[in-house]
């Protein structure tokens, strides 16, 4: 699978809090990002349709050190 790359921009605060959760997690910002996105995927295909395609949950994602 092709990966692709999005720029984002942060509030400040924002970025500040993401980036303590994600040092929290023992991951970069990016993963903890693409974990957030994966959660909300799985959370609106649950209440919805299966949306079509297939990702895998780790891809590009370090695991939390908690797990």
């Amino acid at each position: 699978m092709a990966t692709k790359s999005v720029s984002i921009r942060f509030e400040e605060e924002m970025l500040k809090k993401i980036s303590y959760i994600a040092e929290y997690e023992g991951r970069s910002v990016n993963s903890e990002v693409l974990c957030l996105v994966r959660d909300r995927i799985l959370a609106f295909e649950r209440e919805h349709d299966k949306i079509e395609g297939s990702i895998s949950p780790d891809l590009n994602v370090k695991p939390s050190r908690r797990g």
